[in-house]
């Protein structure tokens, strides 16, 4: 093999003495953290991008997945069917690009939303939907939106911030 970057799951809020676990073994680890705006100032002001993961960068033929399972804070490799799956390059660089937007932004925007505004999903599995805006969930960096389905019954569904983005209105 050569190397690739794999991710590895933390066990809950473990993610920064993981990542210093990792460190400490000399291993090329990306730990992608946000800036939040928290209501308690007593809160964390940085929180993981991706809450439980980290991404390492080895050759699994040099270093031995079970080391990287049993290392203090790990709860293992993400495999598919029992082998390891690697990350593209292209996607940490992309990963890298989007946290610095983020980070300079001083976290991330609800670009001036308001309730009853009109959203299309950008992410995840309602990616493509359009659905109303109703709320931001304070210091989560989430935002809830009411999905309409079947009847015109709308479903509240909680979203990472960045996966919404303000419909434009026909001029």
């Amino acid at each position: 093999m050569s190397l690739a970057w794999y991710v590895l799951r933390s066990k809950p809020n473990k993610e920064d003495f993981f990542f210093d676990q990792l460190l400490a073994r000399r291993l090329e680890v990306f730990h992608p953290r946000i800036p939040v705006r928290t209501v308690n100032p007593r809160a964390r002001k940085i929180r993981p991008y991706f809450p439980g993961y980290l991404f390492v960068r080895v050759d699994l033929d040099e270093v031995n997945a079970s080391i990287l399972h049993w290392m203090p804070g790990s709860a293992g490799l993400v495999c598919f069917d029992a082998i390891p799956a690697s990350v593209p390059e292209s996607l940490i660089n992309a990963i890298r690009r989007r946290v610095e937007e983020i980070t300079a932004a001083g976290g991330e925007q609800l670009d001036g939303l308001e309730p009853g505004d009109r959203v299309r999903i950008q992410g995840g599995p309602f990616s493509g939907y359009e659905a109303i805006f109703d709320a931001g969930i304070s210091g989560n960096e989430r935002v809830r939106v009411l999905i309409q389905f079947l009847r015109g019954r709308q479903l509240p569904v909680e979203l990472p911030t960045g996966f919404v983005q303000k419909k434009k209105q026909p001029a």
